[in-house]
């Protein structure tokens, strides 16, 4: 793979249960594999919620895409790749289904053009329970609500669906590709 003195990074984003995490650790290992000094960082949220209730408010909302982040900007000096687990547009996606809107600040942090390649999972797997994942029923609307959102600021993702195989390959594709440039 061609070195770049720029961190590539790959925004991973979907609606809740679309095997973003499942697809973030296999390509992170199918990269480090073939070379590539690949990095991830994991969707903060479940942290955030792991020592706390899950009664999200506008201020935790704004708090989880903040730490995001800042985690995404400090492992990005220590890779070749990022594969972001999420990003801040989950979090402005997710105020606007909880609250209608999105604060100034998820506005300000949402930054889908920062990212080289943006895959957008398609949610075409079975559903799998979870204590933080609440519209099971909802899943092909909101990602609908993510493909707007990304249009509309100008982003074309690559749409990954099918079994994990069939996203792990297209999805490898488009790395190499951008890696190549």
């Amino acid at each position: 793979m061609a070195k770049h003195s720029a961190t590539q990074r790959v925004a991973i984003v979907g609606p809740e249960s679309s095997g973003k995490s499942t697809l973030a650790a296999a390509l992170q290992l199918a990269l480090a594999d073939r070379g590539v000094a690949v990095a991830r960082v994991d969707e903060y949220a479940r942290e955030y919620y792991a020592s706390r209730p899950y009664r999200p408010t506008m201020a935790d909302i704004e708090a989880i895409a903040q730490e995001q982040r800042r985690r995404e900007d400090a492992m990005a000096a220590s890779c070749e790749l990022l594969l972001c687990d999420s990003t801040a547009l989950t979090n402005r996606i997710w105020a606007e289904v909880a609250f209608g809107t999105a604060s100034a600040v998820l506005l300000a942090l949402s930054r889908p053009r920062d990212y080289a390649l943006t895959l957008l999972a398609k949610p075409d797997i079975a559903w799998q329970p979870d204590p933080l994942r609440s519209h099971p029923a909802q899943r092909d609307w909101l990602f609908d609500l993510y493909k707007a959102a990304l249009e509309r600021d100008g982003v074309a993702p690559l749409i990954v669906a099918g079994d994990r195989p069939v996203r792990l390959t297209s999805a490898l594709a488009a790395i190499e590709a951008l890696l190549k440039k």
